[in-house]
């Protein structure tokens, strides 16, 4: 199974001023977080961000909040319980025509919206907010590919008993090139050299 970006959603998870200086590798997972990010807007996947506690965590790095279409501040840990789900899902649609006119029967059902059902989602810290964040997306049927190395806690242990129990919940674990290029699907693609520019 591989990521399409047209059935696609990027979520950055807390990458705030205040907390990426104790993250082990900050600068890196930073880095990855904005590649994803700018790929993303290339490619027409939408960008989500979410932050904790912005008052004392501070907001998330510039770049990622500007790369963002929209930020949620949340209180909990995981963000589905602050309406992360909201988002992600479109809203459904009132039925169309006129209903004096037409008898039920007769009138129109309203289209579906395409659902984007893949979450690629990348964040801190790895074993609490992504995590419960990732879960969350797990419960609520989304297919979750987390993006490790656009991931971090303040140790690496920490960051890895995420992925472990993230992998056994049933999330795909993935890189920043494995997404772009599973975005990309050819070389022939138009943005093609301007994704490949991000990661050189």
């Amino acid at each position: 199974m591989l990521l399409e970006a047209t059935e696609s959603q990027l979520v950055l998870v807390d990458y705030q001023q205040r907390l990426m200086p104790a993250i082990d590798e900050g600068a890196s997972v930073l880095a990855n977080a904005v590649r994803l990010a700018r790929a993303a807007q290339l490619l027409h996947v939408p960008v989500w961000g979410t932050e904790q506690n912005p008052d004392k965590l501070g907001p998330n790095d510039a770049a990622v909040r500007e790369l963002c279409r929209s930020t949620l501040s949340k209180m909990h840990f995981g963000a589905c319980a602050d309406g992360l789900v909201d988002l992600l899902r479109p809203p459904a649609r009132a039925p169309s025509g006129n209903a004096r006119s037409l008898p039920k029967h007769l009138q129109k059902p309203a289209p579906v919206q395409a659902e984007r059902a893949s979450i690629v989602i990348a964040g801190c810290e790895a074993h609490v907010c992504l995590l419960q964040t990732a879960l969350g997306l797990l419960e609520e049927e989304f297919e979750v590919w987390v993006v490790t190395d656009a991931c971090g806690s303040r140790t690496a242990r920490n960051r890895d008993a995420a992925y472990d129990r993230l992998a056994g919940a049933g999330a795909e674990l993935v890189t920043t090139e494995m997404v772009l290029f599973e975005w990309l699907q050819t070389c022939e693609s138009p943005q093609f050299k301007a994704v490949q520019a991000l990661i050189k």
